[in-house]
């Protein structure tokens, strides 16, 4: 049942970056994109959006909250490729998948009873949302509101799995982004004026403790 699971999961993550790649490549989505194929050379990124997603599913099993959890990394794919290479994160994708996440989250808790579970994630949501916030308010240079509302979406998961992996979640997204410029640094690909968006960042650090919350406390 497991595999069949993992593998109908990774054939829906060959479609769903395939759709990912063709929309980033077509961004922005008001009449002036240019049409001029995919954003990533095919097939890397389908094959990345199909590894994500078998593993996501090998992660949770067959669980009624699965589904919001694709939701949240079929979301994520499209928009880091988006942000790296428009610096943007579009509410277009963002703000739909912060309510299909909710709203699948909302049906997990009624089928399981999973009501506390449902109540965290919303505060998780509701406080990385603030901390982000703030920080944008403070250094607007370097935080955008896209970052904010990603911020909710991610919360919105992580909260589901407890809040040491709220907190982990959000710390994460930072030491990548510090791994990540440090590499580019010493590859002399930046400067140190240059610019990283934290989109991927964040997304990155909240995938992998995603995939360690097990181990964590709830």
């Amino acid at each position: 049942m497991t595999g069949a699971l993992v593998a109908a999961a990774a054939v829906l993550g060959l479609g769903v970056g395939a759709a990912a790649n063709r929309a980033a490549g077509s961004f922005p989505w008001d009449g002036t994109g240019q049409r001029s194929g995919p954003a990533v050379r095919r097939p890397l990124l389908e094959l990345a959006t199909a590894l994500l997603f078998g593993a996501t599913a090998l992660r949770f099993g067959s669980v009624w909250e699965l589904p919001a959890f694709l939701v949240v990394a079929g979301a994520g794919v499209l928009l880091a490729v988006v942000d790296l290479r428009h610096r943007l994160l579009p509410d277009r994708v963002v703000l739909p998948s912060l309510a299909a996440a909710a709203a699948l989250l909302l049906l997990a808790a009624a089928v399981e009873g999973s009501w506390d579970q449902l109540l965290r994630s919303a505060l998780g949501a509701v406080v990385l949302f603030a901390v982000y916030l703030a920080m944008a308010l403070v250094s607007p240079g370097a935080m955008g509101m896209g970052d904010v509302k990603l911020a909710a979406l991610l919360g919105l998961a992580l909260g589901w799995l407890g809040w040491a992996a709220v907190l982990l979640g959000a710390f994460a997204g930072f030491v990548v982004q510090a791994v990540l410029a440090l590499g580019l640094l010493a590859a002399r690909r930046i400067t140190l004026r240059g610019e990283l968006p934290f989109g991927p960042a964040m997304l990155l650090g909240a995938a992998a403790v995603i995939g360690w919350a097990a181990t964590l406390p709830t």
